[in-house]
């Protein structure tokens, strides 16, 4: 277990710190509920972890080969979440969920958000070129995967929480449609800085 603790603290630094999955995250619980997050810190936490096991079994050698593609997945990433963070900038001070045509992100959407993220993809490289050694098995590869989805669900929930508590803050139109914009904004910042970085 000693030999899995550097991963463990990895995984809940990786988790916890603000990137577009947790500030979508915190602005979904704010405007839908506690219980309306928990599919996206599922799915989010669910396809993280996906790509740590698909970086494993060989999809990090084939990014790391081909850094064009690496380069354009990330650019690719970051448009999409750009437009994510314009669509909440807009975003009414009731919640998108008083728009008849807007859906709310649930499980899938928080698993495809992985698939654009620049920070889950330095992460599951980080994984396998850190943690992992050149004779790693897809046992292992498994095990990694396993761990960092049972780190990431806690400190996913904690920023819902946090989110369900900003929501008993936000009482007026005004503060809540502040809120959203600052949210964005922040969803925008992390997904540049996650590509220049």
């Amino acid at each position: 277990m000693s030999q899995f603790l550097p991963f463990v603290l990895f995984a809940f630094v990786a988790s916890i710190t603000p990137g577009p999955t947790n500030i979508l995250v915190l602005s979904n619980s704010t405007l839908y509920g506690l219980r309306a997050a928990m599919p996206i810190v599922l799915g989010a936490c669910a396809g993280a972890a996906m790509i740590v096991l698909l970086v494993g079994w060989g999809l990090g050698g084939v990014l790391l080969r081909y850094p064009l593609v690496q380069q354009g997945m990330a650019w690719l990433g970051v448009a999409w979440i750009s437009v994510l963070a314009w669509q909440l900038f807009r975003s009414p001070a009731t919640g998108l969920a008083t728009d008849p045509n807007s859906k709310r992100m649930g499980a899938c959407g928080g698993a495809a958000l992985q698939l654009v993220n620049p920070k889950t993809w330095m992460m599951a490289l980080a994984v396998i070129s850190v943690f992992t050694g050149a004779d790693a098995g897809s046992a292992q590869y498994g095990v990694y995967a396993l761990i960092f989805f049972l780190v990431a669900v806690p400190c996913l929930v904690a920023w819902a929480m946090l989110g369900r508590g900003a929501a008993r803050v936000l009482r007026s139109g005004r503060a809540l449609r502040r809120f959203n914009q600052g949210m964005a904004l922040l969803l925008l910042v992390s997904a540049w800085v996650s590509l220049l970085a």
